[in-house]
């Protein structure tokens, strides 16, 4: 399994099994709020990926929705102009889990018992699983000239993150760290006011083809900006849970994926 994981993944410059590089990965996530590893990806393994992706293009199921940061509900309580309910656009494409192909190197990372060891460890996870469906275990997002994500903060408390492909201009990953404390129930309406104003100025996270991403943004709003130019900016997320059985919403799968399973 490690040498399969070896055509994947550059282990010379990211050795995953030795404990002190996991250690300054750890304190790297746990001070900053963000690992980032650029050339993550094998150079032949990155071009397999880009070239999947490509081909599999075709099969993106498109979604365009309003949503506010929190990505609830709009709440009665407060007016339609208040930082709880204002709305923000994000459109993207998808392909899913299922259509991945079953040879790629996206499904043997995401096997990988060494990646999960790693992610585990650096995460301070017991253990990571598969989604319970279908669909959204590994995905590759799309997105062409126009496209964006609205600021917002996750539900979960991590996500992972494959770049594969950079667009020409725009595409930026912005974040401001700390705006919420999900834990304590201070969503921070006054400091998402000023973010949704334009009164704060982000953080911007580089991102090169083959860089994977360990990011925290259950407290940190963040935002892409929209893509400008011809190149379709194409990410992978891979999803994990920290307990088995788990299943992403029906709703959240229609909305993302436009189906069930």
């Amino acid at each position: 399994m490690r040498e399969e994981l070896r055509q994947v993944v550059d282990l010379e410059q990211y050795p995953l099994a030795d404990e002190h590089f996991r250690g300054t990965c750890r304190a790297s996530l746990d001070d900053d709020g963000r690992l980032v590893l650029p050339g993550f990806l094998a150079a032949a393994a990155l071009q397999a990926v880009r070239k999947e992706a490509a081909e599999k293009r075709d099969l993106a199921y498109y979604c365009t929705e309003r949503h506010n940061v929190y990505l609830t509900p709009p709440d009665p309580a407060f007016p339609a102009g208040h930082a709880r309910n204002r709305e923000v656009a994000s459109s993207k494409g998808c392909i899913t889990d299922d259509q991945v192909a079953a040879g790629s190197s996206l499904r043997t990372l995401y096997n990988s018992p060494l990646f999960r060891e790693f992610l585990c460890d650096v995460l301070r996870e017991r253990a990571l699983f598969e989604y319970a469906d279908p669909l959204s275990s590994i995905n590759i997002h799309y997105a062409s000239e126009g496209h964006e994500l609205g600021w917002h903060f996750d539900n979960s408390s991590f996500a992972i993150t494959l770049m594969i492909e950079q667009p020409q201009r725009g595409g930026r990953f912005e974040f401001i760290r700390s705006i919420r404390n999900a834990d304590d129930g201070e969503m921070n309406f006054d400091a998402v006011a000023e973010v949704l104003d334009g009164k704060r100025t982000p953080d911007a996270l580089t991102m090169t083809s083959g860089t994977l991403v360990l990011f925290r943004g259950r407290d940190a709003i963040h935002r892409v900006t929209p893509v400008l130019g011809e190149t379709t900016r194409v990410l992978v997320v891979l999803a994990y849970n920290s307990e088995p059985g788990i299943a992403l919403s029906e709703s959240a799968r229609m909305t993302f994926y436009g189906r069930l399973q």
